[in-house]
């Protein structure tokens, strides 16, 4: 835990970072999705997969997990400040579509039978600067369609 302390701080102030590091917002993405898999493994999911692609779509699931038997989907969205527009509002009704059609060739290639339940999630995760990061975690952001959830009644 203190390596990945000292190690997410270093990547935050910019120490041990080549040129090729690319851009800085993809650099702040994948500090997000590491700072988001250890948070996932304290609350006691266990990592099936990061930043999981197909062949069959474009896109990727940021992580795979499951706790209690259920499949969890969840999409990473890190920022680097708290502003107007949260996190979670930039996952639009064609990245959830996105996200579907992935989360059902994950299943297709790894559950052929005795598929356990699904949920998806979105996990927004706040690099501020000289902070620990912060997490909100939104469980059953959203279903496999776009109908009305009964819990929005």
């Amino acid at each position: 835990m203190l390596d990945f302390t000292l190690n997410l701080l270093r990547k935050l102030a910019g120490i041990g970072k080549t040129a090729n590091a690319g851009p800085q917002h993809l650099q702040t993405g994948l500090d997000g999705e590491e700072a988001a898999a250890e948070f996932i493994r304290k609350e006691g999911y266990q990592l099936l997969a990061r930043r999981w692609g197909s062949t069959l779509q474009k896109g990727d699931l940021d992580i795979v997990a499951v706790k209690d038997d259920l499949i969890c989907f969840i999409e990473v969205k890190t920022r680097t400040a708290h502003d107007d527009s949260p996190a979670e509002r930039t996952v639009t009704i064609q990245k959830r579509n996105t996200l579907r059609k992935m989360a059902r060739n994950y299943l297709n290639k790894n559950f052929k039978t005795n598929r356990p339940p699904v949920r998806f999630d979105i996990l927004s995760v706040y690099l501020l600067p000289g902070r620990a990061a912060e997490f909100q975690h939104i469980k059953g952001a959203f279903n496999w369609s776009e109908r009305k959830r009964s819990s929005d009644s």
